[in-house]
């Protein structure tokens, strides 16, 4: 994508995205107050429970990718403060994809039971040391308790279990033994977590150039989901994926097979997520699976708590191939 901003704007937002990632000042919309939660950004929340809990019923994979898209969008929306025109914009697309599907339907009135919401993490250890489909059990998993949390009223027996069923779908995928060189801090030290990370995502966007950036986004991903099981005090469950992460990140320094499928790179861009034209430039029907929510929300997560000026230059003039 290349939308045609000069270089003079581009500086200038690189500037402000990088001192408010180092500063934790937000990087859009600074002037202006967080917003209170209201009802545009609950209800993100509720289709994404909704989703990730109906999605074994359907494509347990394509529509629990779906599910967890929009429970990233909402908290990409609020951590970065976009404004209204963006996160507008942002349900915009979604009512026009999935918001009104059987996938997002309400569940039936039923009593919440917010002391179940643990289930999912022990849910998740059940998979010990397996890497499961490149580590989409952690995503979906900690998206899902997060929301939960901050939404407990939508823990109803039959979301739980719904999100529980969706965890235990997963399939082991190149579960290979895990190189010894692949060592990653303990993803309760959140600085020096977020900071292997990110370092192992650029050098997998490098590798897999020409490839598509699955790897490198996924790095992201599945890594930040365990940086943030540790930070909301779940560090047990966290690091009952560690042997699996090791494995990811050993499949991923391997890089394209043999026989990989070449796929057009983006074209460079100034435009970043944190903008609002990002998102007005964005098509109807270009959300994929949700990668254009997941991705960005892992990264942004990821920098500020890296807290590493120079990662964040890195990541800046990089960020298109995977934005």
């Amino acid at each position: 994508m290349d939308y045609g901003i000069d270089r003079r704007d581009f500086g200038r937002r690189t500037t402000v995205i990088i001192g408010g990632l180092l500063t934790g000042i937000p990087a859009v919309g600074a002037t202006t107050p967080r917003r209170d939660r209201d009802g545009s950004d609950t209800r993100l929340l509720q289709l994404g429970l909704n989703a990730l809990a109906r999605a074994p019923r359907f494509d347990y994979f394509a529509d629990g990718h779906r599910g967890a898209s929009m429970v990233a969008a909402h908290l990409m929306c609020t951590d970065n403060d976009l404004d209204e025109r963006a996160t507008a914009r942002i349900i915009e697309l979604f009512d026009h994809n999935w918001a009104k599907t059987p996938l997002c339907e309400p569940f039936p009135d039923a009593e919440p039971r917010p002391e179940r919401i643990d289930e999912i993490g022990a849910a998740l250890a059940e998979g010990g040391g397996v890497l499961r489909q490149v580590g989409h059990d952690a995503i979906f998993a900690m998206l899902a308790i997060k929301a939960f949390r901050m939404h407990p009223e939508a823990a109803t027996p039959g979301r739980i279990d719904g999100v529980c069923r969706l965890i235990r779908s997963f399939t082991p995928w190149r579960d290979v033994d895990p190189d010894p060189d692949v060592d990653p801090p303990s993803f309760a030290d959140e600085v020096a977590a977020s900071r292997f990370i990110l370092r192992e995502a650029l050098a997998a966007i490098d590798r897999f150039e020409g490839y598509g950036q699955g790897f490198a986004g996924h790095m992201l991903t599945f890594g930040q989901a365990l940086v943030e099981l540790a930070a909301m005090g779940e560090v047990e469950w966290a690091e009952s994926c560690r042997t699996a992460f090791r494995k990811y990140v050993t499949v991923t320094r391997q890089g394209p097979d043999a026989d990989a499928r070449r796929i057009p790179d983006h074209r460079p861009s100034a435009l970043r997520p944190t903008d609002t034209a990002y998102w007005e430039k964005r098509g109807e029907r270009t959300l994929g699976i949700g990668h254009v929510f997941k991705y960005p929300y892992s990264c942004y997560d990821l920098l500020r708590r890296a807290e590493d000026p120079e990662l964040a230059r890195a990541w800046d003039a990089k960020a298109y191939h995977l934005f």
